[in-house]
């Protein structure tokens, strides 16, 4: 995917977000009786504004790196008598807190309604089965097999390789034992290994919890065979069509698809001389892949066509589709299960269990959501829903100026019966913008080295 589609893609990922999130604190604001000034996405310079009957100003600005609303606060300046019953501080600390609370609140509501719709549309699962071992690995040790599915792990079930992956995720900087479940795919007798975790994966800059515990799951080999070739793209100028079979390139054999791309990609503006087989006839071409730019911003090379995908195994295959109450109560659990997960990794970095090399900013996400868009709607929206756990989870961090640390303060008044003195108010918020800051900065640096 090109960068313009990327970056598009990423700029809309956060303009539904951040639209979301601010709407969250503009609703409650408005419900409990605090006068609305300006509702912004992003920042700078206005691209586009306007107002409604309560006077609220709506605005559309240059830098969609985030919004706010703006409320009448005493805070912030002085406000008119006429203003004054309507100022967010003049509200009660209750008031207050729901104000502070529903940004994240609609984002993790936000979440709840894309999986809400994707488990009613019907959600497709890979069954994680064993293809191979890592030899001297942690899985191999327990005494799993390959040609075994893995069923659960330490007792919670995995049905498909999303779940086993998320399952091994909260194993990350643990010792102890993990257990296994497993069977044979056409078996229903479940068997159980353990296997021993010592400060697993702690501090490893790679986050790859199946390869690091040896685990390689099966997947169908996917032979070079064209698929789709793009109009005027260097594929069809050298009369490349569907079902050529790729058989080497500069003399190079090629046995698998993902060979093909490797080659093409480091070679931008080359000449590939490459030699295909078309039904019973061995044909010489010469392609030269166009030079573009993939959204890590590095040169690669493209031709314009894609594979033939094979199929999996129909009893690899697990689909699923809920009714709306079954798929509402599907998508709570997945909203759960994820912010647990998230709220766990950001626990276990912080006591260094897993390294801040981890730290993804904004490049990243791009990277992610351009990915995403590639393979279709349905990976998208899960993205998306993704997104929106991880930032109500980082505004609800007790951290002044995000969300959470303002509600930090509210609860600490609601129990002393009086707020923090503003010296206190101000050190925190000085101690917040630094750690904002530097999170922020660390995140940008990962991204650049990525």
């Amino acid at each position: 995917m090109d960068l313009f589609v990327t970056i598009f893609y990423t700029l809309l990922a956060l303009a539904v977000l951040i639209s979301f999130h601010e709407f969250g604190h503009f609703y409650v604001a408005r419900k409990c009786g605090v006068k609305v000034i300006r509702f912004s996405i992003g920042f700078g310079s206005k691209l586009y504004k306007w107002k409604d009957k309560k006077g609220t100003e709506f605005v559309l600005s240059a830098l969609p790196l985030g919004g706010y609303v703006k409320m009448v606060d005493e805070r912030e300046g002085s406000v008119s008598l006429e203003d004054l019953p309507y100022a967010f501080t003049q509200k009660n600390v209750w008031q207050r807190m729901a104000i502070v609370i529903a940004g994240p609140a609609a984002n993790f509501l936000l979440a709840i309604l894309i999986y809400w719709v994707l488990f009613m549309n019907g959600v497709t699962g890979i069954v994680p089965v064993i293809g191979s071992l890592v030899p001297g690995s942690i899985a191999e040790i327990a005494g799993i097999r390959p040609g075994h599915q893995i069923t659960a792990i330490d007792g919670k079930q995995t049905p498909t390789t999303q779940k086993l992956h998320t399952q091994l995720i909260n194993r990350i900087g643990e010792s102890g034992k993990i257990n296994f479940t497993v069977k044979f795919p056409e078996s229903p007798e479940n068997y159980n290994y353990s296997g021993s975790l010592n400060n697993w994966m702690s501090g490893s800059s790679e986050l790859n919890p199946l390869e690091s515990i040896g685990i390689i799951l099966f997947s169908p080999k996917v032979p070079p065979i064209v698929d789709v070739v793009i109009p005027k793209s260097p594929a069809e100028k050298s009369e490349l069509k569907q079902g050529d079979l790729l058989l080497s390139a500069d003399g190079y054999t090629l046995s698998d698809w993902s060979e093909w791309v490797k080659y093409v990609q480091l070679r931008p503006s080359e000449n590939i001389n490459l030699q295909v087989k078309r039904e019973n006839t061995i044909l010489n071409k010469k392609i030269t892949p166009e030079l573009t730019i993939s959204a890590e911003g590095k040169n690669i090379g493209k031709v314009g066509m894609s594979v033939r995908v094979p199929d999996w195994p129909k009893n690899m295959i697990k689909n699923y589709s809920y009714g709306p109450f079954e798929a509402l109560n599907e998508s709570i659990h997945k909203t759960w299960d994820i912010s647990v997960m998230i709220l766990g990794s950001i626990k276990k970095m912080l006591i260094g269990d897993i390294s801040l090399k981890h730290l993804s900013g904004p490049i990243t996400i791009g990277k992610v959501a351009g990915q995403s868009a590639e393979y279709g709607i349905s990976a998208y929206l899960g993205f998306l829903a993704l997104l929106s756990i991880s930032l109500g989870i980082m505004n609800l961090l007790p951290v002044p100026v995000l969300d959470g640390g303002h509600l930090m303060y509210f609860i600490i008044e609601a129990i002393k019966g009086s707020p923090l003195s503003d010296k206190i108010q101000l050190f925190g918020f000085k101690l917040g913008i630094f750690l904002v800051v530097g999170l922020m900065s660390i995140a940008l640096y990962n991204d650049i080295l990525s």
